[in-house]
């Protein structure tokens, strides 16, 4: 890369001169979960590879070392505050998306799921895509699991808090089961989802893309791809422009041209690229799941200590058939903080309680009611809104009174559910009468960090964006290996599936290039 004025594998574009104009085998357009995984495949068969990433670049030990706020400003998109714009009785979504070499990867809780049985044979059957099924895409799960080292939570590392919820669960007669995550020697230090301070999760910043670098890639941070190169009906390469300067404003351009484009941006913004190269599909944008989510929290008598231990350790799928997961989750307490009941002197007595608070969480399989659209205004972040269907906004409740249920049989005195304006409740009766009142759906308290499926797999150009190779349907050259490509909600934490499906496409066009 001759006008790349530095011999590091990793080059930060915000300190370059100038801009660039290259070639190479393979464009890879994002770092991240699915990203990674392509560049790692194709440099380790010998192909020539770029990863143009649009976030900054920070080493492990360093982001490692950052305050959780100091994270979110940092390697959050919007520094946390990307939401989705909840329509109709829909609350709105606050989202998780990593914005930095390594992607979302880096700020995940760890937590590791292949899709379930039934979800490959609705892909399989009802879709038309027999490649989806759970036995031809075993290869590359146990391909991921090697390289992220997926293992099973030792209760040694589960929190008092978590071990609270998984005492309740047993009165109740709910099995809790140990999580798998992709973490070596975790010390439980809580705070997965800002930065491992011991470099104990594995993600794809100290796997896969290492591999990449090893053999020959090269990673530009701070690099917007703003539009794909199509010619004669085939991708030929990017162009775009570098974000430097103190707040990260566009400046120098570049270019470069490649016989094959992957786009892994993610499912809100590999719309939005494809959009912009004037890609047209009915579906492009459309169909987002994102798995909404809420946690509970509960005081207990004794002193909990709840940071202390992995931040998810147990899960468990008893009300799948409700469309419903309960996991552990203890996020660093000043977050936990903001999240408590009332203000002034009586925010402060709830503080002053938190070691001896306890949280638990819960997720929704959702049918998926998300559209992402290009900012009006011209902003470089989409618009994403959300319709929730009635019966995921069922769910949604459910899931408020089985917390709150667990919590008292777990011995909590006083719990506090995620509905603003909700007083804390105080017995299983109250718990359960939150499910029937009359409720604002906007007041609920919702989180998600799995969007997916806004350039879906189909077996024909009318039922999907891309093949189930990952090639953009009418684009020769076009691939997308991300979130975006997951043909329907799968009801579990994402980053495995992203990785595995990744996988399955590298190893496709690895043959191809």
């Amino acid at each position: 890369m001759n006008d790349i004025a530095s011999s590091e594998a990793i080059v930060q574009g915000r300190h370059l001169p100038r801009g660039f104009d290259e070639g190479c085998d393979v464009i890879v357009v994002g770092s991240g979960a699915g990203g990674a995984v392509v560049a790692a495949h194709l440099a380790e068969a010998g192909h020539r590879v770029l990863v143009l990433e649009e976030g900054p670049y920070y080493k492990p030990d360093e982001y490692g070392s950052f305050r959780p706020t100091e994270t979110m400003r940092r390697m959050w998109r919007e520094a946390g505050a990307f939401t989705a714009l909840g329509l109709g009785d829909t609350p709105i979504i606050g989202l998780t998306v990593g914005r930095c070499v390594g992607g979302s990867s880096v700020l995940t809780g760890g937590v590791c799921f292949r899709i379930p049985s039934e979800v490959h044979d609705v892909w399989a059957s009802e879709l038309g895509m027999p490649e989806l099924a759970e036995k031809e895409l075993e290869a590359a799960y146990l391909d991921v699991e090697r390289r992220v080292q997926v293992r099973e939570v030792p209760a040694e590392e589960r929190s008092r808090s978590t071990q609270k919820f998984v005492d309740g669960a047993a009165k109740l007669g709910i099995p809790m089961h140990p999580l798998r995550r992709n973490t070596h020697q975790c010390e439980g230090n809580g705070r997965c989802n800002f930065g491992c301070p011991k470099q104990a999760k594995l993600s794809v910043d100290r796997t896969y893309l290492p591999s990449a670098l090893e053999r020959g890639a090269r990673i530009v941070s701070d690099a917007l791809v703003e539009r794909i190169l199509v010619e004669g009906g085939r991708a030929v390469g990017v162009e775009g422009r570098i974000l430097g300067g103190k707040y990260g404003t566009p400046s120098h351009r570049f270019r470069i041209r490649a016989r094959y484009v992957v786009v892994a941006c993610g499912t809100l913004h590999t719309p939005l690229l494809l959009m912009a190269s004037g890609i047209r599909h009915a579906e492009l944008g459309r169909g987002i799941t994102l798995h909404p989510a809420l946690r509970v929290s509960a005081t207990f008598d004794e002193r909990l200590n709840g940071w202390d231990g992995a931040m998810q350790s147990v899960y468990t799928h008893h009300f799948a058939h409700e469309g419903i997961a309960l996991t552990g989750v203890y996020v660093p307490t000043n977050l936990l903080a903001a999240a408590l009941p009332g203000i002034g002197a009586e925010h402060r007595r709830y503080v002053r309680e938190i070691p001896h608070l306890g949280v638990f969480g819960a997720m929704v399989h959702d049918e998926g009611g998300g559209q992402v659209r290009l900012h009006p205004f011209g902003g470089r972040e989409p618009v994403l809104t959300y319709r929730m269907a009635p019966r995921d906004l069922v769910r949604l409740r459910r899931s408020v009174t089985l917390l709150c249920e667990i919590a008292f049989a777990g011995g909590a005195r006083e719990v506090y559910p995620p509905i603003f304006g909700l007083p804390p409740i105080r017995s299983m009766d109250d718990a359960r009468r939150i499910e029937e009142m009359p409720l604002d759906a906007r007041r609920i308290e919702c989180i998600a960090s799995h969007p997916l499926g806004s350039a879906r797999m189909g077996n024909e150009p009318r039922r999907g964006v891309t093949s189930t190779s990952g090639q953009v349907y009418g684009v020769e050259g076009l691939y997308v290996a991300d979130g975006s490509v997951l043909p329907t909600s799968i009801g579990v934490n994402s980053q495995v599936p992203i990785m595995t499906m990744a996988t399955r496409i590298a190893w496709g066009l690895r043959e191809r290039v």
